[in-house]
């Protein structure tokens, strides 16, 4: 990484923190761009060239987990399965960071469930992900999946960590430990998923 995409990756992260902050003590709709950019120590317009609303504030590593499962399919093994393809997508975006058990997650999950603009943004984002998955999945498995199979799996394994995280979340303690949350997700999905572990050649 250069210096320069340090330093963007550091304006990023400081946004999404002010926001954190932000939405906490003052609540979604009362916070502004402006105050999350003054909050942050920049202008107004760099905010924008970080990210288009404060919507997308709170979904700041979908991208990466997309991007995630689509490098875990390309690097399958020759005996590996669809859905150990995405559990290993799963445990590594993970491994990377807390951002579906960490604060901004206990966050996104009350706002989405209270903000309809937030609900729909998280929405469009899964319906998109899921999507864009699915195809590398079923080009990259032809013999077990088509697209309709494919479709079908991925949002099965979207829909069981999205239970999987809102279970977690709800019941979180003050003290809690990441690695155990993010186990316990992929516990969870790996068994909702075990229907699918051997599938017939399409």
């Amino acid at each position: 990484m250069t210096l320069r995409d340090r330093k963007r990756a550091r304006i990023r992260q400081s946004l999404v923190d002010a926001a954190t902050e932000l939405f906490e003590r003052d609540g979604y709709e009362r916070t502004t761009v402006a105050d999350i950019a003054a909050a942050a120590d920049i202008g107004t317009r760099t905010f924008f060239s970080y990210f288009a609303s404060k919507e997308e504030l709170l979904f700041p590593e979908s991208d990466h987990r997309v991007q995630a499962a689509i490098d875990a399919i390309a690097a399958r093994g020759p005996h590996d399965t669809p859905v150990e393809v995405l559990v290993r997508a799963l445990h590594l975006t993970g491994a990377d960071n807390d951002d579906l058990t960490d604060r901004l997650a206990a966050l996104r999950m009350r706002l989405i469930r209270e903000v309809p603009a937030v609900r729909g943004r998280g929405l469009q984002i899964q319906l998109d992900a899921q999507q864009q998955i699915a195809a590398h999945l079923a080009e990259a498995f032809p013999e077990q999946l088509d697209r309709v199979r494919a479709g079908a799996l991925v949002g099965a394994f979207v829909g069981a960590v999205t239970g999987a995280v809102q279970v977690v979340m709800e019941d979180l303690p003050p003290h809690h430990d990441p690695k155990e949350l993010r186990s316990a997700v992929e516990e969870a999905t790996s068994i909702a998923l075990r229907p699918w572990m051997t599938l017939p050649a399409g």
